[in-house]
């Protein structure tokens, strides 16, 4: 059976994640979103474990349901250099076990623990309970674990069970690196709320045997992946080397000779385009035979606040994302299958952004330093190229 997957999200425990990131009200959404199979993010956490137990039915092999949406337990850890890790385990049980054994001095206060384990440690300790680990958006530079390590087995010690590339990157940047070459990448949205521009932006479809724990483990040793679905990166608040405070794009040479400090005074963080050319060993892709698509998404509610000129999570976006799913269906047949005559009749001004989308010619802004890669189309395209260039790459001061 194919299922789509979005295995990275967060819980209401974790810092800066709404208030409404709880069972009840990620399933509905993920629902929407075309998703069956979902993380449950944080499971660490203890009073979290209790939310899970209390809103869902257990269906066994590590499933639990709500509203016909699966989820399976999955937490994100920061380890030794501020590295985060994904972890994915069988069952409740095992969490609290693993959860108890793990010295964190933040466990109860939020739903990502920090530990001074090191990738390889944290490995060891969940493989004895069969758990699955591998790096949480390998690239980014504040807490990712290339930004540290030139490779992932310097990290690791051996071979994880994946690797999740992050909002900043996709298929063919990753696949410029060999040692990569091996790995099932994972595609998630690392959702801190259940709005529908953040749950499921990201996900990957997965052909399993049936929803269950052990066929996921089976799916990732056999690269059963069958597609990833993901944001184009420069639409990553981390795509491009950037300030941290005004967010002007920087040359990295330019940020390098400056020791990493803009002219406004803020701090330049490097950029995953730039750090994935530092590691890499191809200056193309060199995509393994196992290595499926990856189908670069854009959230739909995005493109409606793009066309109307409202705020993404304002009534009039939201009401209108709702219409087009409560017509169509899932965000992911509106965006590439409906046909755009059908669009028109229930909203006559997105057919032609949509159209731009599949057509590719939306003008994508980069994102950088923390800040979001902004997109426009028509007229907004015109607009912006008549505005003074943003993004400076040579007159640095």
């Amino acid at each position: 059976m194919l299922i789509n997957a979005d295995l990275h999200v967060h819980s209401c425990f974790s810092m800066a994640t709404s208030k409404d990131m709880v069972i009840d009200n990620m399933a509905p959404k993920a629902k929407e979103k075309g998703l069956k199979l979902v993380g449950t993010g944080d499971a660490f956490h203890p009073k979290w474990l209790d939310i899970i137990e209390e809103s869902t039915e257990y269906k066994g092999d590590g499933i639990y349901s709500n509203d016909d949406i699966d989820f399976i337990l999955t937490t994100e850890v920061e380890g030794k250099h501020k590295i985060h890790h994904l972890i994915i385990m069988p069952d409740i049980e095992t969490a609290r076990e693993l959860s108890d054994k793990l010295v964190s001095k933040n466990k109860w206060s939020d739903g990502r623990p920090r530990s001074p384990l090191n990738g390889a440690e944290l490995l060891e300790m969940v493989k004895e309970y069969d758990c699955m680990i591998g790096p949480a958006h390998a690239f980014t530079p504040w807490t990712g674990m290339y930004k540290t390590y030139d490779s992932i087995y310097d990290c690791y010690g051996k071979k994880p069970d994946f690797v999740e590339l992050g909002l900043s990157a996709d298929t063919d940047m990753a696949d410029t690196v060999k040692e990569l070459q091996d790995f099932v990448f994972l595609t998630n949205s690392d959702a801190h709320s259940p709005w529908p521009h953040r749950l499921g932006r990201e996900f990957n479809q997965i052909e399993l045997d049936d929803i269950s724990y052990s066929s996921l483990q089976k799916a990732f040793k056999n690269k059963s992946i069958e597609a990833n679905y993901g944001l184009l990166p420069n639409l990553g608040k981390y795509h491009m080397t950037a300030c941290t405070k005004c967010h002007k794009l920087i040359n990295p040479d330019i940020a390098r000779d400056n020791k990493m400090k803009c002219s406004c005074g803020g701090k330049i963080k490097k950029g995953v385009d730039f750090r994935i050319s530092e590691i890499a060993d191809w200056d193309k892709p060199h995509h393994p035979k196992h290595r499926p698509p990856y189908i670069h998404l854009m959230p739909l509610a995005e493109m409606i606040s793009m066309v109307y000129d409202k705020g993404v999570t304002t009534k009039t976006v939201q009401s209108k994302w709702q219409a087009l799913i409560d017509e169509f269906g899932p965000e992911i047949d509106v965006l590439i299958n409906t046909p755009l005559e059908k669009i028109e009749k229930v909203d006559s001004l997105m057919p032609e952004a949509i159209s731009a989308f599949r057509n590719k010619t939306l003008h994508v802004s980069p994102g950088g330093g923390g800040k979001y890669g902004e997109i426009s189309w028509g007229e907004d395209i015109l607009k912006r190229e008549e505005e003074p260039e943003p993004v400076t790459l040579d007159n640095f001061s």
